[in-house]
């Protein structure tokens, strides 16, 4: 059995008007805590994204103390993330403008870190590059074991007004790619602030609410971004059949 943490959305340098900057990366500190107290085991974190508010190297750095956990932490860059700062600072490699997209071997799985930014917009896009690269290391893979794939965006409508405009388009090419390989049992996201859990390309996927925010439905009223809403996290519990069981819980903090 698997279990893995997933958080996103955590904005480090987002400045807000209640505190001039220190609430986001208090939050994400809190959260952080929150798992590392676990009286148990976890076999990864994910954060899928959204790691700084502008992708800048001192907001990576913040990030780098941030996320440092007793947690195996894997993560993925989202729409307000840099590439050649997040490259240099998180991943002590020279910067480039290519995707960042990685591949991590868990004991029980494979976990597929995809870079669904486009530099210099808010919506989403699996390029070419990053299609191939997905199908290469899904086919040359572990035979057996199953695959989790991760990326920022969402590849449909939530419902969201403030989302769906800026969702990951060009889903179907990610979906040929997906179908050709059957050990891929679930597709994790962020970007959307929202606890939500939806189908894709007949895969589940599991979308991990907002850290710094939650954005909430044209039915809850308001302005569509709620800074009043506690931090949440998903955990996702992989069986040995296969099947995956998500938990959502909400994380307790001081604002």
């Amino acid at each position: 059995m698997l279990t893995i943490a997933h958080l996103s959305d955590i904005h480090l340098g987002q400045v807000h008007r209640r505190d001039g900057g220190t609430r986001a990366r208090r939050r994400a500190e809190q959260v952080v805590a929150y798992l590392d107290a676990l009286p148990g085991p976890l076999d990864a974190v994910l954060v899928t994204g959204d790691l700084a508010d502008h992708g800048l190297a001192e907001e990576y750095r913040q990030v780098a103390e941030v996320l440092a956990s007793r947690h195996l932490v894997l993560t993925c860059p989202g729409n307000h993330d840099s590439r050649a700062p997040y490259r240099e600072v998180l991943l002590g490699r020279a910067p480039a403008q290519s995707p960042v997209n990685r591949l991590h071997e868990l004991p029980g799985a494979d976990v597929l870190m995809l870079d669904s930014s486009i530099p210099g917009q808010h919506d989403g896009l699996l390029d070419e590059e990053t299609l191939d690269w997905l199908d290469a290391r899904l086919a040359a893979g572990r035979a057996g074991v199953p695959a989790l794939v991760a990326f920022h965006h969402p590849p449909v409508d939530l419902h969201l007004p403030t989302v769906d405009g800026i969702r990951q388009f060009g889903e179907a090419g990610l979906a040929r790619v997906l179908r050709r390989h059957p050990r891929v049992v679930a597709l994790f996201c962020g970007h959307s602030h929202t606890a939500a859990a939806t189908t894709f390309a007949g895969l589940p996927l599991l979308v991990a609410p907002g850290v710094v925010s939650t954005v909430t439905l044209p039915c809850e009223g308001g302005q569509g971004i709620s800074f009043d809403h506690p931090p949440m996290l998903a955990f996702h519990v992989l069986d040995g059949e296969g099947w995956i069981t998500t938990h959502y819980r909400v994380v307790p903090v001081m604002d």
